[in-house]
């Protein structure tokens, strides 16, 4: 078989861990890897096609009240098929495309007020984003106890990087401050 996209692995995923729905898809997306990695609704429903006439899922219809709607679960060939791709050896790309960071490397064209407004406008997102995350732990728990286990750490690492740009800043913040340097 072919390799997927990154987007049809994602559904294949999402669908893997019970998501049944496209509906359900963004809306677990929303609340667990959006925050490292996004999916458009436009992606999601070409992706469910392609993965089901892989015989990768199935579905079947399930209208809710008038609204029509399809829900999926995987059959054991996508089941093999999301195995092959976490298992494969391939190159883990790390791709990080993050404003805040990239406005804080060119804070030097700054004045020092307007840069030290910047770093801490960097500070509040990733606090904000830290306690977002810590909201989610309950669901994190929540699936712990159904086996899956890994949604927890990737949101625990999620909450450690935000963290560490939090602490990184305040510590960048702490040094130059006291040294009266711009």
């Amino acid at each position: 078989m072919r390799q997927l996209s990154a987007p049809a692995y994602v559904v294949l995923g999402m669908v893997h861990l019970g998501a049944r729905s496209g509906y359900e898809i963004k809306q677990a997306v929303e609340n667990s890897i959006r925050f490292f990695w996004t999916i458009s609704q436009a992606q999601i429903y070409p992706s469910l096609e392609l993965l089901e006439s892989a015989g990768l899922i199935t579905g079947r219809a399930d209208p809710q009240g008038r609204r029509p709607r399809r829900v999926f679960e995987t059959t054991q060939a996508g089941e093999a098929a999301l195995r092959d791709w976490l298992t494969r050896d391939e190159p883990m790309l790390f791709e990080l495309r993050d404003t805040g960071l990239l406005k804080i490397f060119f804070a030097d064209a700054l004045d020092p007020a307007q840069a030290l407004t910047l770093l801490q406008a960097l500070r509040q997102r990733s606090a904000d984003r830290v306690r977002t995350l810590r909201d989610i732990e309950p669901a994190a728990r929540a699936a712990e106890a159904d086996g899956n286990l890994y949604p927890g750490l990737t949101l625990r690492l999620g909450i450690a990087y935000h963290q560490a740009i939090d602490d990184v800043c305040a510590d960048f913040e702490r040094r130059f401050a006291a040294s009266g340097a711009p």
